[in-house]
């Protein structure tokens, strides 16, 4: 088929929109989404250091190499990536995230499960079982990367969420019924690095084919555990229902967003560890569930 906008051949049918893409105007439909999603939520100012969450695998390395092409020739943003190994065997590979990172010459720096809390998902998993391991996994690898991050000078930390992440985020949230998480303002939370996501009206399989096209080296597998989540549930049963309805997972995210009250008061039911000092709900999850594997010791 002909690209839609042009006579070059499509690389790309977009079942949302209709339209075939060459690769000249897919790259520039995928970019122009994520300088949209930066420009109206002001994500990047001067002023910013910019740090990637770099798993290695395509999302978080596509990311990389679309901010890189954005930011790298400004002398007023710092952009750097910042790697967490949660100890995973066969799975996570740090020295593939380093490469990408030094391939576009971006600083690097790496963190691990085992240096910060003296265990690994591999040792948590082998004691609470697979059932709640992505649960875990979240809650002590977004305590590491906030930490790295304020001893780094980081002032906001993007991620490869996609489009298909925050659909399958609303739709899980709703089917626990958490009406909490789902009008959580968005609005920074003293301690807390703020997190961007600019790829998050950007389908996945868009983001897989732009890493495909200008990233080497990047991880294909996926984590051993996630089979068992209630992410791969909500996914199989969001793809099934989108592929019928295009639109269904743009909707999600435009609901998600929507229900994110601006005026809500910031960090409303936040605060302070006793224990460990960082930001909290109610109680603090990571140190829960620290005691927990503790006590399994």
């Amino acid at each position: 088929m002909q690209c839609s906008k042009c006579r070059r051949d499509a690389i790309l049918f977009q079942r949302y929109s209709g339209l075939h893409l060459c690769e000249h105007h897919f790259n520039r439909d995928l970019e122009a989404k994520a300088k949209r999603a930066i420009r109206e939520h002001r994500w990047i100012e001067s002023g910013d250091t910019v740090a990637v969450a770099l798993s290695g695998g395509k999302d978080s390395s596509a990311v990389l190499f679309f901010l890189h092409k954005l930011l790298h020739e400004r002398r007023d943003i710092q952009l750097m990536a910042i790697t967490v190994d949660e100890g995973i065997s066969g799975y996570r590979y740090p020295e593939r995230a380093r490469a990408i990172a030094d391939s576009m010459g971006v600083p690097w720096v790496m963190a691990s499960f085992r240096d910060e809390y003296g265990l690994t998902l591999d040792e948590i998993v082998a004691r609470k079982g697979t059932g709640l391991s992505c649960s875990y996994c979240g809650v002590l690898r977004r305590a590491l990367m906030n930490r790295i991050a304020r001893e780094e000078g980081i002032t906001k930390f993007a991620y490869g969420f996609t489009l298909d992440d925050e659909a399958q985020s609303v739709l899980m949230n709703a089917l626990r019924g958490d009406a909490d998480r789902l009008t959580r303002s968005m609005r920074e939370v003293e301690g807390m690095v703020p997190r961007i996501k600019p790829f998050m009206h950007v389908p996945e399989r868009e983001v897989a084919l732009y890493a495909f096209l200008h990233v080497e080296g990047f991880d294909l597998a996926g984590c051993p555990y996630a089979g068992d989540a209630l992410r791969g549930d909500v996914r199989g049963i969001l793809d099934d229902y989108a592929y019928r309805h295009p639109a269904t997972k743009y909707a999600l995210v435009n609901l998600g967003e929507s229900l994110r009250d601006p005026e809500r008061v910031s960090g409303e039911g936040f605060r302070v560890c006793e224990r460990c000092g960082e930001p909290c709900g109610r109680i603090c999850r990571t140190c829960q569930v620290l005691d927990e594997m503790r006590e399994r010791t």
